[in-house]
């Protein structure tokens, strides 16, 4: 598998402010971004095999909420930000000591990290009745004892993807993506044959069996692999070390604070579970599809970006810091709002071609598509929140916007409790209204904080892109359907994509800012797989 470097010599110095600096992370995130559709494509793939078999009823409630424990066990040991809080430690480490510092930093938070998750995952699975009870007390004896199941055979995933995730991090840190790109389709390759393997005979508990196997054989045997390949893995579980002593203080904020990125789902599994039966499944689905172009834009260029920008802060190239930084993000602010866009406007052809079969009935496509398209509203709020709150994290900056995103979460519970009448929809636009709101704050701080980017030229950034989504999403509604079943849904989707694409891009082209052109223009030569043009 090819290692996927972002930038000549893995490890070197940064890049400039507009030249290398921007080829090192578009490189990068056509990398993760194609790497992330594959693994959004297996995601559609691995939910309609599910909803197919399980159906959005009880039992997909209780495979859904099975995941909240292990979300809440990663969240609060750093798992879901292990990069961001690794990674600049990381390169201060080898600059002020060598790879001999670095590899010490590195044996003392995996052994730690190690022995934390697996304590941590133990008394997890002891005390899985009582948590379930707890968070699902709308759930009848049976669904209860199904979670309680689920959540048991889930749960150890955890110990791999955290452990996995420091790998990952020093692979990235030394400029080599590829491990990080192949990680997630292994993971759900894992879930769609666990599916189409176990579930048969199973039920709902061979999608458990498969993310279990999958996180083993993804986010953690790919990045140990990969390392070992460059001499053995330092391993040491020292807690007094006062190198996992700063690793602590670095993620500390990212153990205690949220974001309502990441809150959502929780919100969304607690609040729906105080709904109708279905509700928990409907926000599920809905959501899945919803993150996809969420983790192609947002994720990808956030991913690729972090190590970039902490390698600028640390060598003091304040300007090239932030460059990259406004380059980035009015590129993902118009992207995101093309694909929210087309989201909403192919909302309808999209649950039915992916969902509606098998146990999951047209009648049940209805709440799903209510639910995703007012989370396409949501879309370019998830992608600025991605990209905003990394520029804190490459200054070694955890604590700012932690307090900012949980007090932001906090307030958001009343939003969520008021839009339960409205069920699964409600709850979708509880979450758009918050994020995006939460996002704006973001991007406010750092303009205050450290001079980040200018909230009018983003913001004009951001009207010429949704001018061109609108027109295109205009467009691609005046279609007619072209009928019913999945034949139906397959044409009205290529028809309405092909106009919506047409559209969209071209006046994006026409009409959008230098940063969204030069992205569209970067993708499109991928695509081609001709040779970058070299930056002017």
């Amino acid at each position: 598998m090819a290692e996927g470097r972002a930038a000549a010599g893995g490890s070197g110095a940064p890049g400039g402010a507009g030249g290398s600096g921007a080829r090192q992370v578009a490189g990068a995130a056509a990398l993760l971004a194609a790497s992330q559709i594959l693994s959004r494509l297996l995601g559609v793939v691995r939910d309609a095999v599910l909803a197919a078999q399980v159906g959005s009823g009880a039992q997909a409630d209780a495979y859904f909420a099975a995941f909240q424990i292990p979300d809440l066990l990663n969240h609060f040991l750093a798992g879901g930000a292990l990069t961001i809080a690794f990674i600049p430690l990381y390169h201060r480490a080898h600059q002020r000591g060598g790879r001999e510092a670095a590899e010490r930093l590195l044996g003392a938070v995996l052994g730690g990290v190690a022995v934390l998750a697996t304590l941590a995952t133990a008394l997890a699975f002891v005390f899985a009745e009582t948590l379930v009870a707890w968070q699902f007390p709308r759930f009848d004896a049976e669904q209860q004892a199904l979670t309680v199941r689920l959540t048991r055979i889930v749960t150890p995933a955890q110990v791999f993807f955290l452990t996995g995730g420091i790998l990952r991090a020093v692979l990235m840190a030394r400029g080599r993506f590829g491990a990080q790109a192949a990680s997630g389709l292994v993971y759900n390759l894992g879930i769609i044959a666990g599916g189409l393997v176990a579930a048969p005979v199973l039920g709902v508990e061979g999608f458990a069996w498969g993310a279990l196997i999958g996180a083993i054989a993804g986010p953690f045997a790919l990045g140990f692999l990969q390392l070992r390949r460059d001499g053995p893995i330092p391993f040491r579980v020292a807690f007094g070390d006062s190198d996992f002593r700063r690793y602590v203080v670095l993620a500390a904020p990212l153990m205690i604070g949220v974001t309502l990125a990441t809150v959502d789902e929780w919100y969304g599994r607690w609040f729906g579970a105080l709904g109708p039966e279905g509700t928990v499944a409907t926000l599920g689905f809905a959501r899945k599809l919803m993150l996809a172009p969420v983790a192609v834009v947002g994720q990808a260029l956030g991913t690729a970006a972090l190590p970039i920008l902490s390698r600028l802060h640390a060598a003091g190239d304040r300007q090239g810091f932030e460059d990259l930084l406004r380059r980035a993000l009015a590129a993902s602010a118009g992207l995101a709002l093309l694909a929210g866009a087309a989201l909403f406007v192919l909302a309808a052809p999209l649950v039915q071609l992916v969902y509606v079969r098998g146990a999951f009935s047209a009648a049940d496509a209805v709440p799903v598509v209510g639910a995703l398209r007012v989370y396409a509203f949501a879309v370019p709020g998830f992608v600025l929140q991605a990209l905003a709150v990394r520029a804190f994290y490459a200054r070694g900056e955890m604590w700012r916007p932690m307090l900012l995103g949980t007090a932001f979460a906090i307030v958001a519970v009343p939003l969520y409790l008021a839009s339960l009448p409205g069920g699964a929809s409600g709850l979708a636009a509880a979450a758009a209204l918050a994020v995006t709101s939460g996002a704006l704050a973001t991007l406010a701080y750092a303009r205050l904080r450290f001079g980040g980017p200018r909230l009018l030229g983003l913001g004009a950034s951001a009207l010429r892109a949704g001018i061109a989504a609108g027109v295109a999403a205009l467009a691609a509604a005046q279609l007619p359907a072209a009928g019913e079943g999945a034949s139906g849904a397959l044409l009205d989707l290529l028809a309405g994509g092909a106009v919506f694409a047409a559209v969209g891009l071209g006046l994006a082209l026409l009409i959008g800012d230098r940063d969204l052109r030069d992205a569209l223009g970067r993708l499109g030569t991928r695509v081609r797989g001709a040779p970058e043009r070299p930056e002017d």
